[in-house]
């Protein structure tokens, strides 16, 4: 197979296996081929999470405003959701990867939260109409090795043959552990996407959602060792994803934002904001 398509398919950003930018290429440890499993640990809090991809037309500041101070709020008083994080790409994936952990992936069709995505803010009905290339999805986590959320992230976005996903997510938990087990590595996760949510006002405003994907999603509190342990757990002139018809496409992100339901509990929604710059 040839090298990975990077970031959603931008032709410019082709990652070669040996690409020691990104450390991307996939190898299988191991031959074993039965039903999925996961490792008693979870680099999550749950082993749930919905996981948005897209960018923003216009100022992204103001974008970065409404989702820390009123979106992410909003989500995690909703029943169900544990943890959310907003992230950066460091290249030409779309700009924003959301991960929003939830206690399972029931939470999509819940009626607490289809109402709040059928009644939408003013602010968020003013922001809906500038998201662009909105890949959603809810998502089980089949794999995972580690713990922690590190500030460093790569992303694996891929889809296996019919009938392959069992053999295809045997070989990659069979190789998480390796991963975690580096120096500067926090966690990882292999994650199987849902059937598509359903249409609600807030999606109906911004266009459809393209649906998620499979993903391999790896953090680390140093990208240099993020880069290392790729290079050295998928990396290899012999690396391979059997039977895929198309190869992954992977991303590099930072962690730019970080909250939890906890957290939300004990504060006030919508308190004022106090803005220098006059935004």
């Amino acid at each position: 197979m040839g090298p990975l398509k990077s970031v959603f398919t931008a032709p410019s950003m082709a990652i070669d296996p040996r690409d020691t930018a990104t450390g991307i290429g996939i190898r299988w440890r191991g031959d074993t081929i039965g039903t999925i499993r996961r490792e008693d640990n979870l680099a999550l809090c749950t082993d749930a999470a919905m996981v948005l991809f897209y960018d923003i037309a216009g100022d992204t500041a103001d974008h970065d405003d409404w989702h820390s101070y009123e979106h992410l709020h909003e989500r995690l008083s909703i029943p169900g959701f544990v943890r959310a994080s907003r992230w950066v790409s460091r290249g030409e994936a779309p700009r924003y990867m959301a991960i929003y952990e939830v206690t399972g992936i029931d939470v999509g069709t819940s009626p607490d939260y289809l109402a709040r995505l059928n009644a939408p803010t003013p602010w968020t009905s003013a922001m809906m109409p500038r998201f662009r290339g909105m890949v959603r999805g809810f998502c089980s986590t089949v794999a995972s090795s580690g713990y922690g959320l590190g500030n460093a992230a790569v992303v694996l976005r891929f889809t296996p043959p019919e009938g392959g996903e069992a053999r295809l997510t045997e070989g990659l938990a069979a190789v998480l552990p390796g991963l975690t087990a580096r120096k500067g590595m926090a966690g990882a996760q292999v994650m199987r996407p849902a059937p598509p949510p359903p249409m609600t006002r807030e999606q109906a405003i911004r266009g459809a959602d393209a649906p998620q994907s499979w993903l391999l999603i790896a953090t680390a509190y140093d990208r240099a060792a993020l880069t290392a342990a790729m290079a050295a757990e998928f990396g290899g002139a012999a690396a391979r994803w059997e039977g895929l018809a198309e190869p992954p496409v992977a991303a590099p992100y930072d962690l730019h934002y970080v909250a939890s339901a906890e957290e939300v509990a004990r504060s006030p929604a919508h308190p004022p904001i106090v803005d220098p710059a006059g935004r």
